[in-house]
Parts: structure tokens; sequence; C-alpha cells
């Protein structure tokens, strides 16, 4: 059962890993608002690889607090990513998709991705996979 769960955390880390590098390729192309969603979405994915390799069940969700304070009920120190300014990733990571009244800078995009990157540390030290 154990080589199941991390068998699917890694599965998880593998789908942020992607969503970090297409956010790092559509930064590049000036391509923001898809930039900052992936950024968002790499977040979400590594804390919930976390959470499967702990065995704690989760709803489908995109609410980045929501999965970081599901994390602090594992781990404590979770509460340091709180230092991390969240907001640039959700829920305006989300609603880019959709036509939004302004558009996304290119500081904007790369503050999200700086922050996705520091959640990414942060995990992978957790996980040790």
């Amino acid at each position: 059962m154990k080589d199941e769960v991390v068998e699917k955390a890694r599965e998880w880390l593998k789908k942020a890993e992607r969503d970090l590098k297409a956010a790092n390729i559509l930064l590049r192309e000036g391509i923001y608002d898809y930039s900052l969603f992936h950024s968002q979405q790499a977040v979400e994915k590594f804390l919930k690889a976390f959470l499967t390799y702990h065995n704690k069940i989760f709803r489908k969700t995109h609410n980045i607090p929501l999965l970081v304070n599901l994390c602090k009920e594992i781990d404590r120190s979770f509460e340091e990513l709180n230092n991390l300014d969240l907001s640039i990733l959700f829920p305006i990571g989300i609603t880019v998709r959709y036509p939004v009244e302004r558009e996304i800078t290119k500081e904007e995009a790369k503050e999200a991705l700086e922050v996705a990157e520091k959640v990414r540390e942060f995990i992978l030290r957790k996980l040790e996979l």
C-alpha cells in the first residue's frame, strides 16, 4: 500500500514539474496570464503531492490556502508558506483563464513563478523522494 501512495505522490510531483516548466516557457514568450496560471497549478500539485504522500484526503479544489492548511495539520512548519505572497496565485491564478478586466503583467507572472519555485523547494525537502 505504501508503494502505491509513494507512486501517486510522484505522479503529482511530475505534473507539478511540468506546470513549472510551462510557466517558465510562457513567461519567456510573454504569455503572462497563462504563465501565472501554470505557476498556480504547480503549487497546487506540489501541495497535493505532500498530502497524498501522507494519506491525507482532500477534495477537488484549486484553493491554495485550504491546501496549505491541510498540510499544516500534518506538519506545522507549513506555516512558513504563509510568508510567501500566495495571493499572487489564488484566486487570480484560476480567474486568468477567463476574460478579466485587466492584463497580468510580466512582474506578476515572474513573482508567481518565484513563489512556485520556493514552494517546490519546500515540498521537495519535506518529501525526499
